[in-house]
């Protein structure tokens, strides 16, 4: 297989999605599926379309800026988040909408939404209405506490970090909790709602009939956190938060360098032999305090400090090569923008670079591509956007569902859609 070889097909070609999301977690999950070939349309409120259409930094004619300067001027979030998708411009409010909701649903495979519980059903454009429209739709919601739990409020990426334990997972013992860089919850969620999507599909082969699918961006991190046992830990006093390393583990985490920080893991003998010879220490592995795994752990306050006296001597260049000289699992902390530049993930488009579509910039924008390798198809996305509120109401609502002319005014003319 060659990567970026446009001959082969992507696995959901022939798949539409009505895409009826706003800001990250919804999005994220239909830019998935755009990325691996299925067709993605977008439904926006006419009156001022996607949340992320108001994110800054913007990206135009006068490079990337932080406010807004010209009409032209477009979020790099709504870059990034509506690629590969045709856009629609539709009242949702307005009450003959449900009516071109469930055209378009009549014509789809899939329906996601991440409106706050129970609004879609009071829209008209809730599962019950798109199954009558079509009983093989697979429905995905996806919301901050599920579907079962519409009091739970809004839900944001903090809100969720916060009510998941995330936040006390990482950071020093005794400190304030720590926000996860990333929108961690808004991009775990969806991969969840892909995952059910494509079950779900698989079994509408079997069956013919579709369904409902309900993830929780609240389940989805919980579930992530749980994968370590906290209520042990506590059992045993042992340490949960230990900040740059995990202590039951040592020596495992992050180390200071002279101009920066290096990761490395050395929790087996082997391991912890080659990190004492790398520090010019190898009589380390005879200290009864490390040497055992057992040992390392138990004293691994006293082995920190050893290894970051060390570390602190050298440039990270150097820390590295002197580990990875003897096996030892090392590599340096990089910022974001090295790491999304870095050759591997390049040539497997793992990140991709996006651009407005008619000023260049002099700044390499690089976002998220589809980490997914095919040995008889590809990922990658339509060279389509919606740069403009309804971009492509003509040829979704014209071209595809075949309203004529003066219904499409008579729409326009009432609200509908714009």
């Amino acid at each position: 297989m060659t990567l970026g070889d446009t001959s082969l097909p992507r696995p959901l070609e022939g798949l539409r999605v009505i895409d009826l999301t706003r800001a990250l977690a919804g999005p994220y999950a239909t830019l998935l599926l755009a990325g691996l070939g299925a067709e993605v349309i977008k439904i926006e409120d006419p009156r001022g379309g996607d949340l992320a259409r108001e994110n800054s930094p913007y990206v135009g004619r006068d490079g990337v800026v932080i406010e807004k300067r010209h009409d032209d001027d477009i979020s790099i979030s709504h870059l990034t988040r509506a690629r590969g998708k045709r856009g629609v411009a539709l009242n949702l409010k307005h009450p003959d909408a449900a009516g071109v909701f469930a055209d378009l649903v009549a014509t789809a495979d899939i329906v996601v939404e991440n409106f706050t519980a129970g609004t879609a059903d009071r829209l008209g454009v809730g599962y019950q209405a798109a199954r009558a429209a079509n009983p093989a739709i697979v429905y995905c919601s996806l919301s901050g506490f599920g579907a079962d739990f519409p009091e739970g409020g809004k839900a944001m990426d903090i809100v969720i970090q916060a009510l998941s334990g995330a936040m006390y997972t990482s950071g020093e013992h005794d400190h304030p909790p720590v926000r996860i860089g990333i929108p961690m919850a808004d991009m775990l969620a969806p991969v969840f709602a892909v995952i059910g999507i494509l079950s779900a599909l698989e079994q509408r082969h079997r069956t013919g009939q579709g369904q409902h699918i309900d993830v929780s961006m609240l389940g989805a991190l919980t579930s992530f956190v749980a994968i370590e046992n906290w209520a042990a830990m506590r059992a045993v006093d042992m340490p949960a938060r230990t900040g740059l390393t995990v202590q039951r583990l040592s020596p495992f985490g992050v180390f200071e360098c002279s101009d920066g920080y290096v990761a490395l893991v050395a929790v087996h003998h082997k391991l912890a032999l080659g990190l004492f010879e790398a520090m010019g220490q190898p009589e380390l592995i005879d200290d009864p305090r490390f040497a055992t795994r057992d040992a390392r752990v138990a004293n691994a306050d006293a082995l920190e400090a050893t290894i970051n006296a060390w570390s602190r001597t050298l440039p990270v260049a150097e820390a590295v090569a002197a580990l990875e000289k003897r096996g030892v699992p090392v590599a340096p902390v990089r910022h974001p923008e090295e790491a999304l530049a870095d050759p591997r993930v390049v040539a497997r488009d793992e990140t991709n670079l996006v651009s407005h579509p008619d000023y260049a910039s002099i700044e390499e924008l690089r976002t998220a591509g589809i980490p997914i390798r095919f040995s008889a198809s590809r990922a990658g996305f339509d060279p389509v956007l919606p740069v403009r509120i309804g971009e492509h109401n003509d040829d979704v609502l014209g071209g595809l569902l075949g309203y004529d002319a003066a219904r499409l005014d008579a729409l326009t003319a009432a609200g509908v859609i714009a």
